[in-house]
């Protein structure tokens, strides 16, 4: 029951994003807040820290003695989601708009935008979604068969944070308040990427590096 409801927590708050930034951030706003910028930096700050804080070994120690067995990941989606929505909830508005587009641009942002989220879930499904969702606990690994380079994983390493930057940026109105979120949570997941490679590679007996052998593109083909 933990699992089953920490997984539509976890649908709830990407629900609420979307809700979100979609139609509430895509408001403009007649003038940003005093201090707006930096709380929403330091607010998106805290949700980011939790992936750093959940990786450290010492936290999962605490974790996995203080909650049942197989739930640790179920535990972390908790947490996850309840500070994603906290973020979405509370981001303050920005002032000023960016772009606003129509005619055929803005019909070429769309059809961006529903790649990007096409990408995300594709991604996710092959990584195994149930197990990203906390239903299912994380599998024995297999060896380097477990980096699989089926579908946007034979593009690029990370396809989810490919498809995120297209949900983020492919948007009209550019309102100040959607381009400053897409900004600083692009810019997390920048920083992540060398940290989760460096992890990957010193803890998958060079699995992860024959990886990046077959794949050699973080983000971008051809590009990045």
């Amino acid at each position: 029951m933990f699992a089953w409801i920490g997984a539509a927590l976890f649908v709830v708050s990407l629900t609420y994003f979307a809700y979100s930034f979609l139609i509430t951030y895509a408001a403009p706003a007649a003038a940003t807040a005093r201090g707006a910028i930096a709380f929403d930096a330091a607010l998106f700050t805290v949700f980011a820290l939790h992936h750093s804080v959940f990786a450290r070994a010492g936290v999962r120690a605490v974790v996995t003695r203080l909650v049942p067995a197989g739930l640790e990941r179920s535990f972390y989606v908790w947490v996850a989601s309840l500070l994603f929505i906290g973020v979405c909830a509370f981001w303050q508005p920005v002032g000023g708009v960016l772009w606003d587009v129509g005619g055929a641009p803005l019909a070429l942002l769309w059809m961006l935008q529903l790649f990007g989220g096409y990408l995300t879930v594709r991604s996710a499904a092959i990584i195994d979604i149930w197990e990203l969702s906390g239903v299912a606990g994380p599998r024995a690994s297999t060896g380097p068969s477990d980096f699989k380079t089926v579908g946007p994983y034979g593009w690029v390493r990370h396809p989810i944070y490919s498809g995120w930057f297209l949900v983020v940026f492919a948007a009209s109105p550019m309102t100040g308040t959607r381009f400053l979120f897409a900004v600083v949570s692009s810019l997390y997941l920048l920083l992540a990427i060398p940290f989760e490679e460096r992890s990957l590679r010193a803890t998958t007996e060079g699995a992860y590096d024959r990886y990046i052998q077959r794949v050699p593109w973080k983000l971008v083909p051809g590009v990045y």
